[in-house]
């Protein structure tokens, strides 16, 4: 009886002690992690990963996949960028809008969730397999990322926007801030929200909650639009940061937000997982490309590390699942 109880506060507590050991090491191998410095810079670089992974994290608990947030991303931070420096011209009726900086990001997170929007609706009024859904929306955002850019970075955005992705804030760096407030939200939307228990339901069982009253399509448009939002989200903190949109911005971003979705706990079949679980993922995913950098790993190196660090977690998760 105790053993059982052992192995379940173990398997709890896996990614705790994962991030705890994985520290350890890369200090021993590095006198440059363990700094303030480096602290920061590991929390500003983790918060666009940290966002994008909490919409995966809804998008997964309903059993479903979103392979497109990179490219999202992209087009949220190219538009954003476009309208933000070259505003709206309409040369036939002499017609030109200026955006603010609230205005253009609006227009960026809106064009995310009408993405979002799009897969939703493809997976739901067609029912296209998530992966299939998501993953021509991936061709389709890059394709409007390279027309609406040219292919060409769009830079100089200016201080105020700047500010989103390198400034400061009482001591913490803006991203920061975003992060806290994007996780909060989804804490509240999974804990105390009727949502939350529709999205744990349709995941653990699509078609009891549909029995039951749960509107399923509606519940998984909503997932795949607040999904997309945070891609979007992730977009501007990373064209703020860089000053510039970068038409092939978020190239693996997918695989780095799943597979903190999937080292945080969340099942891939659905039903399993809480959004805190997913944050230490992506603390453990970041401090992992934080570490193999500071250890002049090549980055062909780090791809197959994070490879196996992906299906190890997929081993695991597939283990536990049999020992529930």
């Amino acid at each position: 009886m105790n053993l059982a109880i052992y192995k379940q506060q173990l398997i709890k507590f896996q990614s705790s002690v994962a991030l705890i050991l994985l520290c350890i090491g890369i200090a021993l191998m590095s006198d440059k992690f363990l700094t303030v410095d480096n602290a920061w810079n590991v929390m500003r670089q983790i918060s666009v990963n940290i966002c994008i992974s909490v919409g995966m994290t809804l998008i997964v608990l309903t059993a479903g996949i979103d392979l497109s947030v990179g490219a999202v991303l992209a087009l949220a931070g190219a538009i954003t960028a476009g309208l933000l420096k070259f505003g709206v011209e309409v040369p036939s009726q002499d017609i030109y809008i200026g955006f603010t900086v609230l205005g253009a990001i609006l227009a960026g997170l809106i064009v995310g969730t009408v993405m979002g929007l799009f897969n939703g609706f493809a997976i739901t009024k067609f029912k296209v397999p998530p992966f299939v859904a998501t993953l021509a929306m991936l061709t389709i955002a890059r394709g409007f990322t390279m027309l609406w850019s040219k292919g060409f970075p769009i830079s100089n955005l200016g201080e105020n926007f700047a500010f989103i992705g390198v400034g400061w804030l009482l001591g913490i760096p803006s991203p920061v801030w975003i992060c806290i407030l994007v996780v909060a939200m989804a804490i509240v939307i999974t804990k105390k929200m009727a949502l939350g228990r529709y999205i744990y339901a349709i995941g653990g069982n699509e078609k009891a909650a549909s029995l039951s009253g749960v509107n399923v399509n509606k519940v998984k448009l909503t997932v795949y639009a607040i999904g997309g939002a945070l891609a979007a989200v992730g977009g501007v903190m990373v064209t703020a940061r860089l000053d510039s949109a970068q038409p092939n911005a978020g190239l693996g971003y997918e695989l780095d937000s799943i597979a903190a979705v999937v080292i945080g706990g969340t099942s891939l079949s659905g039903g399993r997982g809480t959004i805190m679980g997913t944050v230490l993922g992506a603390i453990i995913i970041g401090v992992l490309n934080n570490g193999l950098v500071l250890l002049n790993v090549s980055p062909f190196w780090q791809q197959v590390v994070k490879g196996f660090v992906i299906l190890l977690a997929v081993i695991i998760d597939k283990a536990n699942a049999k020992n529930d």
